[in-house]
């Protein structure tokens, strides 16, 4: 199972959200390029990079701070936020990204998951976020009427390489993830599920390794950057 350290990035720094609320932010490092080359010195294989404001904004915000770290990091890197067009798609693949995340185009214009991730086999995930079981658009701002385990299984045929799930009350809580329905929703597709939201502790990446659903992945942020977490450690564990 792999670990994906999370960078999210507001206001050029990278900071964490607690539940999803943009005026609750704490920031952890004025130079996100910088964090990011600690988790890879550190020995992750991937990062998790998320444009907050681009999230809400509808378009990339934070691309300074994301091709710095492209251009110092050879790690692999997925970027969610802002995302929202074939143009914007194809320029981050471009500069370097090994995976974009789509998440609120799955919902509004789902033919363009479909589309890129024909154009780009591996290289399109979706991101879905939810509180409740429905999932929320426009950097979490709006709850829609669609059910989670739902607009997964449309994906089922379009070649996405992996579904990020996070359920946004648990976002930033340090109270552990859902790991119940991370397990449902891994069990009830073909597509590679990664957690998200709420990662506290060594104790539950253990868990959702062990859960009993073969997921790619969890994503931590907030713990790893409390120390909460330590990454050699973390890194071994899920190896083990």
């Amino acid at each position: 199972m792999i670990l994906y350290p999370a960078i999210d990035l507001k206001d050029g720094k990278a900071v964490r959200l607690l539940r999803g609320d943009m005026e609750k932010s704490t920031v952890f490092n004025t130079d996100p390029a910088a964090q990011a080359m600690d988790f890879v010195n550190a020995g992750c294989d991937w990062l998790h990079l998320v444009d907050l404001n681009g999230a809400f904004e509808g378009e990339p915000v934070n691309a300074a701070p994301v091709e710095a770290i492209l251009a110092q990091s050879k790690t692999p890197a997925q970027l969610g936020g802002g995302i929202r067009d074939m143009a914007t798609i194809e320029r981050w693949l471009d500069k370097g990204l090994a995976r974009v995340i789509l998440g609120t185009v799955a919902v509004e214009n789902p033919a363009l998951v479909r589309e890129a991730s024909k154009a780009f086999p591996g290289q399109v995930a979706v991101g879905i976020d939810a509180r409740n079981g429905r999932v929320a658009t426009k950097g979490w701002a709006e709850e829609t009427d669609v059910m989670v385990t739902d607009l997964a299984k449309s994906f089922e045929d379009a070649g996405v390489a992996a579904i990020i799930y996070t359920d946004i009350n648990r976002d930033g809580a340090m109270q552990g993830p859902n790991i119940a329905a991370t397990a449902a929703l891994a069990h009830a597709v073909s597509i590679p599920v990664i957690a998200s939201g709420g990662v506290s502790s060594l104790a539950d990446l253990i868990a959702l390794r062990d859960c009993g659903a073969d997921l790619n992945g969890a994503i931590s942020g907030r713990a790893l950057y409390d120390g909460a977490i330590g990454l050699a450690q973390a890194l071994e564990a899920l190896n083990a």
